[in-house]
């Protein structure tokens, strides 16, 4: 089962890393991503929800959970919340975390990329594909595979799958 109740912890804004000796610049910055694995019951879940991205070009055609990255000022889940209602229009109860492999319970999406994730279900609304996705798909065990995901977020889905 996710891990319940934990929380990742809130960094520190990201400062550009500084060179060494034996570095050729200073490291991109970090970006922080928040992600949701919307299920149609908390408790029991039989069916997770996927959304297909139209943007940008690279990644255009592969489904992915929905999120995205969570603005100066914002906290991880506002960032969630408003993401949700954005890309598919629906409001959310979240649930426990989906623990990762980092330290911070995250996931490693690139090298630039961690993403905290949580489970979720809808609490209003219907949901649709709306920025940067042109459809969604209720997703069952035996068909999380048959859409392409995001390389990311294949060891996640991963993750939930052996939970159900």
């Amino acid at each position: 089962m996710p891990q319940t109740g934990a929380v990742p912890p809130t960094l520190p804004a990201d400062e550009p890393d500084q060179p060494t000796a034996d570095d050729d610049g200073p490291r991109p910055q970090a970006v922080d991503v928040v992600g949701v694995a919307i299920v149609d019951d908390l408790d029991a879940p039989q069916r997770l929800l996927a959304a297909r991205r139209t943007e940008p070009p690279a990644l255009a055609g592969f489904w992915e959970l929905p999120g995205g990255k969570v603005e100066p000022g914002e906290s991880w889940q506002e960032a969630l919340h408003r993401e949700i209602a954005e890309e598919i229009g629906v409001r959310i109860e979240l649930g426990p975390i989906v623990a990762g492999p980092l330290p911070d319970l995250r996931w490693q999406l690139s090298p630039r990329h961690r993403i905290a994730v949580w489970m979720a279900q809808i609490a209003d609304g219907e949901p649709q594909a709306l920025d940067e996705h042109d459809e969604v798909r209720w997703l069952t065990k035996g068909t999380l595979h048959d859409v392409p995901w995001l390389e990311g977020d294949v060891p996640i889905v991963d993750a939930i799958a052996a939970d159900w």
